[in-house]
């Protein structure tokens, strides 16, 4: 970046790191520092008047927050990974001798808000009862050469908080450092999915790897995006699911397997919508979609208590339990519930009919199972704010799904709704290779009216199948929106560390 897009405190902060340079002081650098303890340790065990043997020679890191100058003495605050502490230094104190230049150059003119400091002290209590590090020594371990969003506080509360989105997702760096709340969704977001794996791992499922990269995408119905490998001179995609690979383990032999899946798919961005998303998928052989129910309810439960303490929510004035066992309805019986229409019945054509009179645009390429799709999602996921399983789908919404075994025209599969919003999707797996591949077929004839959703035919998993597959049930999870719904975020982008954003100009 040439001086001239600078900002003025860019040009003086570059200015205060040629002065540190002069005075042989290197602001990178290199060597260990020898960090013992950190600020919330500190707040957490230090008391005033007790043996604190411990707190007599403290060694932090952190970057520099705010300054209060008071002359010879300065309170400041430093923000390590764990939290803020203030500290307190003298210039006596850091310069014994008779050259007070760390004090009064380096401290007083060359150190900026930003800066990542190394202090040295011990710890005391102030007047107003406030944990403090004593400044013995201080070193610069980081000079910011750009400064942060003011962010103001009082009473430790802040009343000015850097909201802008479009700073915010692009910036995550300063983000996280001037909204300390911003950390904490992320460690709820880590101790979700831990929790998740801890549950898998103790019923005995074994975590694995399937590629990203495919010849062909499958497992779901959506938009891929395509790339080109060179070396083999042939198309690829990024993976929109990783489904049928996971179901070729379970022909392999392996009877519970899972990954949290990178996904991608090459469509729209909303605020429940990003084009990269997480999503933990499970397959466990000689299991069906009712079992499945049973394992969600738990899954859900242990996982909500794990990363809030308690099975409850507070989303704005609605209070959503987690708390086993859900309710439970079947798609057609929703439909009907709340719009008065019965399509149980009803060709494509009837169908068509119902969308127009609800005011459901009704697209010409559409088959029947993304019109009742539309239908379900535009007049009633909107009702169910309690942890809800949506069973018994019609078969053309679902080719992958084995047919119901009591219900002709529908097949074994549910989906969990919570807040309005899609959390899982689940089957009883399709295991007939004969009926798969018709099932495969029946989308090509989809793509082949302009359906860019429709599913491709997977030669080599229908290959697998015909070895034969147990009878399996599966899950897709959604992380990110899970995190939303425990974390009480409102926005995809607010669960992501780097969401997807338009590229920025930069000069």
């Amino acid at each position: 970046m040439s001086t001239q897009h600078l900002s003025e405190q860019e040009v003086i902060r570059r200015e205060k790191l040629a002065e540190l340079n002069k005075l042989g002081i290197d602001a990178y650098p290199a060597a260990l520092y020898p960090v013992n303890t950190t600020a919330a340790y500190i707040k957490a065990n230090y008391k005033e008047g007790e043996n604190n043997a411990d707190f007599a020679e403290v060694c932090i890191a952190g970057r520099l927050m705010s300054v209060r100058d008071m002359g010879k003495a300065n309170f400041g605050v430093l923000q390590d990974g764990s939290g803020r502490i203030q500290f307190y230094i003298k210039q006596d104190d850091v310069c014994a001798g008779e050259d007070k230049t760390l004090y009064q150059t380096v401290w007083k003119k060359l150190t900026d808000m930003g800066d990542i400091l190394g202090i040295k002290g011990y710890v005391f209590t102030t007047k107003t009862g406030e944990t403090s590090v004593h400044v013995r020594e201080f070193s610069i371990l980081s000079k910011s050469l750009r400064p942060m969003p003011i962010v103001k506080e009082k009473d430790g509360e802040a009343f000015d908080e850097v909201t802008d989105p479009e700073f915010r997702y692009r910036q995550r760096y300063a983000d996280l450092i001037v909204n300390p709340g911003v950390k904490e969704v992320f460690i709820k977001r880590t101790k979700l999915v831990n929790a998740i794996r801890e549950f898998l791992n103790e019923r005995g499922a074994l975590e694995v790897d399937t590629p990203v990269l495919q010849s062909i995408p499958g497992g779901a119905a959506a938009r891929p995006f395509t790339t080109h490998h060179n070396a083999l001179d042939v198309p690829m995609y990024m993976r929109i699911a990783n489904e049928l690979y996971l179901k070729r383990l379970i022909v392999g032999g392996f009877e519970w397997v899972y990954e949290f899946s990178r996904n991608f798919r090459n469509e729209g961005m909303d605020r429940t919508h990003n084009p990269e998303f997480t999503v933990l998928e499970f397959y466990t052989a000689y299991k069906d979609y009712e079992w499945m129910m049973d394992i969600t309810e738990q899954l859900f439960e242990k996982t909500a208590i794990a990363t809030n303490g308690v099975s409850t929510i507070t989303i704005g004035d609605k209070e959503i339990s987690f708390k086993a066992p859900f309710k439970r309805i079947t798609m057609y019986d929703a439909i009907r519930e709340h719009t008065g229409h019965d399509i149980s019945e009803m060709d494509e054509d009837g169908i068509r009919g119902v969308c127009a009179q609800l005011g459901i645009h009704a697209d010409a390429k559409w088959g029947k199972g993304k019109l009742i799709d539309e239908i379900f999602g535009g007049k009633c996921e909107d009702h169910f704010v309690q942890p809800t399983f949506i069973t018994d789908y019609p078969v053309e919404m679902s080719p992958l799904t084995k047919k119901h075994r009591s219900k002709p025209g529908l097949v074994e599969r549910f989906e969990l709704i919570v807040n309005g919003k899609e959390l899982a999707n689940a089957y009883s797996e399709l295991n007939d290779p004969l009926e798969q591949r018709e099932r495969f077929e029946e989308q090509v004839k989809l793509m082949e009216r302009g359906d860019d959703e429709a599913m491709f035919i997977d030669h080599d998993f229908l290959r697998a199948l015909e070895y034969g597959m147990p009878p399996t049930s599966g899950i897709g999870i959604g992380i990110d929106r899970l995190c939303m719904l425990l974390t009480g975020q409102v926005s995809i982008q607010d669960v992501l560390f780097f969401p997807m954003m338009r590229p920025e100009k930069l000069d």
